[in-house]
């Protein structure tokens, strides 16, 4: 695992080797063992490097045998001794060891098509220097992170924003649409980001730059294929063997490793296949607020499993205290508070190991979230005219907003492409006019959230809406919240973190998998939890998903209650977050009149991240 950032100049200028290298020094987390740099008249690649493979002989940027084609490559690619064999066959020579350099060769071998062959996790930048382009790509899922910004002076591509702040071309101002879709996903949806000029490459895309200027392509498209005349059991068999290939080849590193634990199924099913191919270190972290804690149900998987197990209890103090580091570690706001559970888990971690697993992925592939039965229970408006439901809709919005049914009613009568906008839908787009002070021609202009899940929902049109809802989250949530945290929370401990789940085998079966096999028997991930049930213990597979809790609601009441309130008074003069609504939301939160925990968070971590990344006037 490793950080890279790649300088074109247009103008034809020589890069500054001395930018490179602050450029790169910014990221010295994703990369603590190793750094390089090459330069070549209007191009210039920096690295630094998290030793995994060939620890010895793997430094970066690589050249090819002529020195051609140059390297900078983040990530793992997981079937590299199988094209390794290949490309020899076919008269390449090899400097390295490394996965990396299967990349290059790739590349010489079959051009753009060379993304198709790789099985792992990859964002990587390669130098062609006889047709002067540069020329990347990022992985299927969008495990690993390729930001870049545009501009007249060129173009700059690195594994984190910060790297990309420090070109003096690339600035600061925040984006009004990028800021009002975070008020409703909780993080700036792909491939915006908070800063204006500043974009992500989306993932299963590759990129090329030369004189003729940008070119993005799209190299893969995910669509579920339901087969509805398999059995449970026939794809049970197929998912076991499937998930255990990919744990296999996942362990392939020259460093320590071991595996995430929570109480979950899914992390229990990455430790329960890891563990027959050798003991493993597993990690958890709770809080002391039991209702709010599993650490005691990992303690017993653990127990089962047989693992060397740790844990660690997290206080609100500490996590109040390290907010202000995580935010300039995310780049970006994002409000998920798991995010600071998961930065204590990979410190946990890292005393230990160098690489560790985790069950990211599994709930959108599988159908692990709660709310994909929501159309089920829903099935009863089915039978209203259309056109009652807006005037139903209207009337139960006139009811006080804790009146229980209110929300049923609206949900009911507010088509799928209106109301699911992914696992977090924070302000709606009536409230956004109220929680900011921006002008209310850019808010009305801004606020619809839908037009960013509309190109998604057109895509997987005619499939039912549980599976509509699997695809949304796959191209919004996934990449934008749950696997953005984890990179970026694992590598600020210079952690390597692997997710076998988002494997191109497994998503292959689990596009298959009909939605009578996610959704039965009152539980969600039924052919997994089916797949698994003799390896996973009992208290494991029947449990109901919990998701990475965090004692937040009762902390805004309390402990919290003080700092957000300064924080919040300290932005008195803030162009984007109203004070006056914002404390109206924290007092109605401590008085108990309504839960406005996720509403205020979503405006602390936009508030500390721009304390920590836009100049106070």
């Amino acid at each position: 695992m490793c950080g890279i950032a790649a300088v074109y100049n247009r103008r034809q200028e020589a890069v500054d080797a001395a930018l490179l290298k602050k450029m790169t020094d910014v990221i010295t987390h994703r990369g603590p063992d190793d750094s390089g740099f090459y330069t070549n008249a209007n191009v210039g690649l920096g690295f630094r490097r998290l030793s995994i493979i060939d620890l010895n002989t793997g430094h970066q940027p690589i050249p090819n045998e002529d020195e051609s084609l140059w390297l900078i490559f983040n990530g793992e690619i997981y079937n590299y001794l199988d094209l390794r064999g290949q490309l020899l066959a076919k008269g390449h020579k090899f400097r390295t060891a490394t996965d990396s350099e299967v990349v290059l060769h790739l590349y010489e071998e079959y051009g753009t098509d060379c993304v198709t062959r790789l099985r792992g996790m990859f964002a990587f930048v390669i130098y062609d220097k006889n047709r002067d382009e540069l020329f990347g790509a990022r992985d299927w899922f969008g495990i690993k992170p390729l930001y870049y910004s545009e501009g007249d002076f060129g173009c700059v591509f690195a594994s984190e924003i910060k790297s990309l702040l420090e070109h003096p071309g690339v600035g600061r101002e925040i984006s009004p649409t990028a800021f009002l879709n975070y008020l409703t996903f909780q993080y700036v949806p792909e491939p915006e980001t908070m800063f204006t000029g500043i974009q992500k490459l989306p993932p299963a895309c590759w990129f090329s730059l030369g004189k003729e200027g940008l070119r993005i392509q799209k190299y893969f498209q995910m669509r579920f294929e339901p087969d509805s005349q398999r059995s449970a059991d026939d794809l049970a068999e197929e998912i076991r063997s499937v998930m255990d290939d990919s744990v296999r080849c996942h362990r392939m590193s020259d460093v320590p490793r071991g595996a995430f634990l929570s109480g979950g199924v899914d992390s229990s099913v990455i430790c329960a296949l890891f563990k027959q191919y050798e003991d493993i270190h597993t990690f958890s972290v709770g809080y002391r607020e039991k209702e709010y804690s599993e650490l005691d149900v990992a303690a017993e998987t653990a127990k089962r499993l047989g693992t060397n197990h740790h844990e660690y209890f997290i206080t609100a103090q500490e996590y109040w205290d390290v907010l202000p580091k995580l935010a300039w570690h995310q780049d970006e706001p994002v409000a998920d508070p798991s995010a600071v559970s998961l930065f204590f888990l990979a410190r946990l971690a890292r005393e230990y190991i160098t690489v560790v697993l985790s069950g990211e992925g599994a709930d959108e592939l599988f159908g692990g979230y709660n709310i994909y039965h929501e159309p089920l229970s829903l099935r009863p408006f089915n039978y209203l005219p259309n056109a009652a439901k807006p005037f139903i809709r209207g009337a139960a919005g006139l009811l006080p907003r804790d009146l229980k049914g209110r929300s049923f009613l609206m949900r009911g009568c507010t088509p799928l492409e209106k109301r699911f906008f992914g696992n977090a839908n924070i302000f709606p787009a009536s409230e956004k006019a109220c929680i900011t002070r921006l002008p209310r021609d850019i808010v009305a202009s801004s606020a619809d959230s839908s037009r960013v899940t509309a190109p998604f929902y057109a895509m997987c049109e005619g499939l039912d809406d549980p599976t509509r809802m699997q695809f949304i989250d796959l191209h919004t949530w996934l990449p934008g919240n749950i696997l953005m945290k984890a990179d970026k929370m694992t590598m600020a401990n210079s952690l390597e973190l692997r997710v076998p789940f988002l494997d191109k085998e497994v998503l292959a079966t689990a596009l298959r998998i009909p939605t009578a096999h996610k959704l039965s028997h009152g539980t969600t991930k039924y052919i997994l939890r089916k797949a698994f049930s003799d390896v996973v213990p009992a208290h494991v597979v029947d449990k109901r998903k919990l998701g990475f809790p965090v004692p937040l609601r009762s902390w805004l009441k309390k402990e919290f209650f003080v700092p957000v309130r300064e924080l919040i008074k300290d932005s008195a003069t803030d162009d984007w977050i109203d004070p006056q609504y914002a404390l109206r939301l924290l007092i109605d939160h401590q008085n108990g009149r309504y839960d406005n925990s996720r509403q205020l968070w979503v405006a602390v971590m936009f508030l500390l991240w721009k304390r920590k990344f836009i100049p106070a006037h």
